[in-house]
């Protein structure tokens, strides 16, 4: 294949039936199905992820993805009654945050939600986001001071290819089983198979650690460009722990549980081995991967930065394939579908 085509967006669309989009989780969670692929003999398995320990490579360290999602997706009114919805992005800093507002407004708008909780517009940006300050009882509130507050009243922001309603089950289900530090509004979907028994099997088997990455609406934000490299990559905060600090700064094999653990390592591995901060990183056939020597993830969207992530380690044909073979499978696909593991 020529190299071109791993630069054209077009080369990363496939047509997925409407009925192989997941719209809940697989139950129980390591129920789900999964595909591996063996790099070295080019082979595919068939299997189900209560077996993925079975395929997990020795000697190599597994690294999580602890980001915990937040109730960002917030339905309020304007002073004058109109309903409006907010949907939290990302913390700015400690009082401005970056929103996507389903309503018209301007710069010294007012929302008005639920437990006397108000969100000011203070700057509309270029990307169709707002930057707004919430405020209790006239009191401006750090994000932190935010978070039990939207916990009370907001809900769980399922990705809109999830065309329904959350549900009290979300609240769990969308959640890792090791969910820790609060910030994402999207999860980390390649963990959500994780039961709490299996999680901590493998933990007493295999050297592991824990990164955050707060991941943004910005993951499902399919790319625009004719030409890949001409995507305007998103940012989100990242945090890395010592022990995952140390296992990334040896010679042991990594296995990346996810595209959100994957784009935090390799952007450290990268760009000056920084502990903590924004990573923009845009991994794809032309930017691969450094430092991560396995993938696990689930199966992503067409003309997605994650899709292109994937074709990062196997390249674009690869790719192509493994996905023909999973809609032949009848996998499920997206945030509640199925799982792939790519292995050396």
């Amino acid at each position: 294949m020529s190299p071109d085509k791993e630069y054209l967006t077009a080369s990363y669309d496939f047509s997925l039936p409407e009925e192989l989009i997941a719209t809940h989780p697989a139950s129980p969670r390591d129920h789900a199905k999964l595909l591996v692929y063996d790099r070295k003999t080019d082979t595919i398995t068939h299997t189900y992820f209560y077996d993925f320990e079975k395929y997990i490579p020795k000697e190599c360290a597994l690294i999580f993805n602890d980001t915990k999602v937040i109730k960002a997706r917030l339905f309020g009114k304007k002073p004058s009654g109109g309903k409006i919805e907010l949907l939290i992005n990302r913390a700015l800093n400690a009082n401005d945050i970056n929103v996507y507002i389903r309503g018209k407004v301007k710069v010294t708008s007012e929302i008005i939600f639920d437990e006397n909780l108000v969100a000011k517009v203070k700057q509309l940006d270029e990307d169709g986001s707002r930057i707004v300050n919430f405020y209790q009882n006239d009191v401006l509130l750090r994000f932190e001071d935010l978070l039990p507050i939207i916990e009370s009243i907001g809900h769980i922001p399922l990705p809109p290819y999830i065309q329904r309603e959350d549900n009290k089950n979300d609240a769990s289900e969308y959640q890792t089983v090791f969910a820790r530090e609060e910030g994402a509004v999207a999860a980390p979907t390649a963990s959500l198979h994780f039961t709490q028994e299996q999680h901590e099997r493998i933990c007493k088997n295999f050297k592991h650690a824990y990164v955050t990455l707060h991941v943004g609406s910005g993951t499902f934000k399919p790319v625009d460009a004719e030409i890949i490299t001409e995507h305007p990559m998103h940012s989100e905060y990242y945090d890395i722990s010592d022990s995952a600090k140390d296992i990334l700064d040896s010679t042991t094999p990594i296995l990346s549980i996810g595209t959100t653990s994957t784009r935090t390592i390799e952007f450290y591995d990268k760009h000056g081995k920084v502990q903590r901060g924004e990573a923009n990183l845009f991994l794809h056939p032309n930017n691969k991967p450094s430092r991560v020597n396995h993938l696990l993830t689930n199966f992503h969207l067409p003309k997605s930065t994650l899709l292109m992530l994937v074709a990062s380690f196997v390249g674009l044909e690869k790719t192509q394939e493994l996905y023909a073979e999973a809609i032949k499978e009848k996998y499920r696909f997206y945030s509640y579908g199925d799982a792939m593991l790519l292995i050396n």
